[in-house]
């Protein structure tokens, strides 16, 4: 696991963040998010009520998916990828207690042989009391400008935030140059 704070150059972050936390980024809402990922086969209508994400998807299934494409790309070079598998942000809204999402792998789709050879990264687009936590009990702050790194078959989750409006991450999962 690799932590780097203040990943971006301060004008580059500042624009990114800008962007993103602005009224004209677009976000598509998904319902359920939490619960369709829960292992239990029956997950009751009021318990869901607060389980919802907004998401923004740059890149996946070998395409690119938004117009944003472009602000996105300097983490290419710096993260050395080769081949991007899925790049997407996620917004989730301030809730009055934290909301954690269930232990996953962010690449279950192919074989864990093949998720080791590839690498998620999670950068911060602000600065809030959310986090992400990792099966061992690693606990990563939400701190803007910063880039977590892991093998991509590393089981983690993130949480919402309780002291900002939003909370805004991107995920990378990539296969990157040795």
């Amino acid at each position: 696991m690799k932590i780097e704070d203040n990943f971006l150059e301060q004008k580059v972050f500042d624009e990114l963040q800008t962007l993103m936390m602005g009224k004209n980024f677009t976000w598509y809402f998904r319902s359920r998010y939490y619960a369709q990922q829960q292992e239990e086969e029956v997950v009751k209508e009021e318990d869901v009520l607060d389980q919802f994400q907004f998401t923004h998807t740059f890149y996946d299934a070998g395409a690119q998916r938004s117009s944003y494409m472009e602000q996105v790309q300097c983490f290419l070079e710096l993260l050395s990828v080769l081949s991007i598998g899925r790049i997407r942000a996620n917004l989730n809204t301030r809730l009055p207690t934290f909301i954690k999402n269930p232990f996953h792998s962010d690449m279950e789709n192919i074989l864990e042989e093949k998720q080791k050879q590839w690498t998620t990264s999670i950068f911060y687009v602000n600065t809030n009391d959310g986090y992400t936590l990792f099966e061992d009990g690693t606990k990563v702050e939400s701190v803007a400008n910063r880039m977590l790194s892991f093998p991509a078959n590393m089981r983690h989750t993130g949480t919402t935030c309780t002291d900002q409006q939003i909370r805004i991450v991107i995920n990378f999962n990539y296969y990157m140059a040795s």
